[in-house]
């Protein structure tokens, strides 16, 4: 697996980020969705990256700057051909790595409360993220679990 660093340009990516934004709205409550689009993607705060086996997409996944300390995980996404092979974990490996590397000291996220999201929290579980309160401008609501690590 090779991750690079993209610059959503590859239609590849942009049907996969498709994907990933209409499975959140259909899977999630209106308002509550916190997907984000292409354009919101190319903000230059987030730096993000996608994952490939030769020219096979398998996955992707982002980092965004919340300040000099904190960042947030966002857009991680497995295409579904490739699902239960390891990419995510792997993509996570380097976004903690480049965290790190970028002196962060705390790396949060927000993902879905319910049965859909279970494999995403075990996943952010097994390397070491716990529950926590809203960060950055998230707002309590059940649909949401948040989570955080220090690095």
């Amino acid at each position: 697996m090779r991750i690079k660093r993209d610059y959503l340009t590859n239609p590849k990516i942009i049907v996969l980020l498709e994907e990933h934004l209409q499975h959140m709205i259909s899977i999630t409550p209106p308002g509550c969705v916190h997907a984000l689009d292409l354009k919101a993607l190319r903000k230059p705060e987030i730096s993000f990256w996608s994952v490939w086996d030769d020219e096979e997409l398998l996955g992707c996944g982002a980092l965004k700057e919340l300040d000099r300390e904190h960042a947030e995980i966002k857009s991680m996404r497995t295409a579904n051909a490739h699902q239960g092979k390891g990419v995510a974990s792997h993509l996570l490996k380097f976004i903690l790595t480049e965290a790190e590397r970028r002196n962060y000291q705390r790396l949060s996220l927000e993902t879905g409360s319910y049965e859909a999201f279970e494999p995403a929290r075990k996943l952010y579980e097994k390397f070491g993220f716990t529950n926590c309160g809203p960060f950055a401008d998230y707002e309590i609501n059940t649909n949401s679990t948040f989570m955080t690590r220090r690095l």
